[in-house]
């Protein structure tokens, strides 16, 4: 071969390795319906069985400080699909659906080649066909879900069908996002498996085995006990099968829950508050990730990070981008993973807007939409089609905020509660270094700070109330 030739041919070699795109990480991502942040043995839960959740803790990143962008179940899902706060979607409590106007994580990804599955609670609309807010229509592939928490022999919706499954609901769940890693692992697709598990929300129905390995602690919290056990053991099934199909370096692994502890049933950690309060009870939650190519030491992160953190934070690492972004909330946590960054860039703003949730009967609607399809109906129920998804009817003030706001700024948390007939508004600030329990209120002591991240919680006030009045969809 000449050296103009060979020239050539290594020029040619060269731009033909530069013009592969890298690896694209596969994403799975895990998540629990009301386990508070002590709800795990690694937490100091002292009868709690959850070794491989404990594993894990031990083997690759462990999340101290890490929230629910809500205090409830709905919007803290919401947060992950767009990585914005909910009431920017007008999700503001359960059962709320998500606007079909939203840029959701899996229509992004799937711009980047990516198989996307959801499997398990939806909450965030309907699971019928015809339905708006439905998994399919915010970018899921395949889809097997239910409209809100289900238990044993759950009935779910395999992309509109109804189909009765057979087992503990965790288990269930898991089979299902195994089964669709094995396809796309066949496929050799990047995929996004979204799992949310309906453990342990109430009414609390653990397997007789796994209720019985809490035989020595009161009857009325085993089935707790259980759900959450049975959840451990679903969770280390999907583990174990990322190991089994060779795709642990490959894939990224992250685990949390939805919101802080139930009352009486759950553990705070002997926080301030429980599950439907703004006080770090209700928005703590366990965190777990792994990505052992890329993340092959145990760390443990206690900088705050946030539910609405997790949408930017795969887009970096998947390098995948939406065409017309709204603004976000959450921030990509890539420098502080990578060891770039040792501090949050921007607070964490939360807002329970005072509204009632909405009644999503899981058992009952798919008890029903099963026996219709069986004889050859669907039901058109407008409540279950969620047919006002994303209609914007209502236009909200910019300079009233009802409800109970809180601003997080490092280790100082503000809180704002504004009741919604009264003018006056009031707040409180805590120092969560010195005070985790948020039980000294330093607002006289630390005037200048109050000051200042009053007027930073009010600005972000105003932004999601401009994205919640529909600003945001205008150039979209």
């Amino acid at each position: 071969m000449s050296r103009i030739a060979f020239t050539l041919a290594l020029l040619s070699s060269s731009f033909a390795w530069a013009s592969e795109p890298a690896k694209r990480p596969n994403i799975v991502l895990v998540m629990a319906d009301d386990q508070g942040w002590g709800d795990m043995a690694y937490n100091g839960h002292p009868h709690l069985k959850t070794p491989h959740f404990d594993a894990l803790a031990k083997e690759g990143i462990r999340f101290d400080r890490f929230y629910a962008a809500a205090p409830v179940c709905s919007p803290t899902r919401a947060s992950v699909m767009t990585g914005r706060t909910p009431n920017r979607s007008a999700t503001f409590k359960w059962g709320h659906p998500l606007r079909p106007q939203e840029t959701t994580l899996p229509q992004v990804l799937k711009t980047a080649g990516y198989r996307t599955g959801h499997f398990g609670k939806w909450h965030l609309g309907s699971v019928q066909a015809a339905g708006l807010a439905t998994p399919g229509k915010f970018g899921f592939d395949e889809w097997v879900s239910a409209p809100n928490f289900f238990d044993l022999d759950p009935v779910l919706s395999d992309k509109g069908k109804a189909t009765e499954y057979k087992g503990d609901s965790s288990d269930v769940t898991a089979d299902l996002a195994v089964k669709f890693m094995r396809d796309s692992a066949a496929k050799k697709s990047p995929f996004l498996a979204v799992v949310w598990f309906g453990s342990p929300h109430n009414p609390h129905k653990a397997t007789p085995e796994d209720r019985k390995l809490y035989a020595d602690q009161p009857a009325s919290t085993r089935d707790f006990l259980g759900e959450i056990t049975g959840m451990d053991r679903a969770f280390g099934r999907i583990r174990a099968e990322i190991k089994a199909l060779g795709l642990t370096n490959d894939t990224i692994l992250w685990y949390c829950s939805d919101n802080g502890a139930l009352p009486k049933l759950g553990s705070s950690g002997n926080r301030r508050g429980y599950k439907g309060q703004v006080y770090e009870g209700g928005l703590l939650v366990p965190a777990l990730l792994e990505w052992p190519s890329r993340y092959p030491k145990p760390r443990v992160v206690d900088v705050p990070c946030v539910t609405s953190d997790i949408y930017p934070t795969v887009l970096e690492w998947t390098g995948a981008t939406a065409a017309k972004q709204p603004p976000l909330d959450g921030i990509s946590l890539v420098p502080l993973l990578d060891g770039k960054a040792t501090a949050r860039t921007k607070p964490v703003g939360f807002w329970d807007y005072p509204t009632p949730g909405v009644g999503t009967p899981a058992k009952a609607w798919m008890d029903e939409l099963l026996t219709e399809q069986k004889a050859g109906r669907e039901p058109t129920d407008p409540k279950k089609l969620f047919a006002d998804a994303g209609k914007i009817a209502k236009k909200y003030p910019l300079d009233s905020f009802p409800g109970h706001a809180a601003w997080l700024d490092g280790n100082w948390k503000l809180h704002r509660i504004e009741k919604p007939k009264a003018a006056a508004v009031t707040w409180e600030l805590y120092d969560l270094a010195a005070d985790p329990n948020e039980a000294r209120n330093q607002l006289t002591t630390e005037p200048k700070r109050a000051e200042a991240m009053q007027k930073a919680l009010t600005a972000w006030l105003e932004s999601v109330t401009r994205s919640l009045n529909g600003d945001d969809y205008a150039t979209k």
